[in-house]
């Protein structure tokens, strides 16, 4: 059974996330921002990291980066639903470039977030 973490500072986001994923096989642990769930890594080791990028404390690139560099060999799918700001960088087109292997445009439909998993597992 393939293990994923979700990190979203959304308690309901988090929470529908994990209902998809494990009623789709998937064993799931949860955080609730950056720090947390560079933390929960070393206690869960996941095969993919799901994480928001605009959180806060730690946020999602700075997340992304810093679980690329002491857990080189995680998948990880960053999700966002835009800027909290007018006129902001598009951060989701910019997360392949801090370690992303995927990114995914909240809204998404549950089955969208299931194949990407599949598809970065493989």
């Amino acid at each position: 059974m393939s293990r994923v973490l979700v990190i979203d500072d959304d308690g309901d986001l988090r929470a529908m996330l994990r209902r998809t994923l494990e009623a789709n096989g998937f064993d799931v642990a949860v955080a609730s921002q950056g720090a947390e769930g560079l933390e929960e890594m070393g206690r869960f080791p996941a095969d993919v990291v799901i994480t928001d990028l605009f959180m806060p404390e730690k946020e999602g690139l700075e997340t992304i980066f810093e679980m690329r560099q002491r857990f080189p060999g995680v998948k990880i799918v960053a999700i966002s639903g835009g800027a909290p700001w007018p006129k902001a960088v598009d951060y989701l087109a910019v997360a392949p470039d801090a370690g992303a292997d995927a990114i995914l445009r909240k809204p998404f439909e549950g089955s969208e977030l299931i194949g990407i998993v599949r598809r970065v597992i493989k």
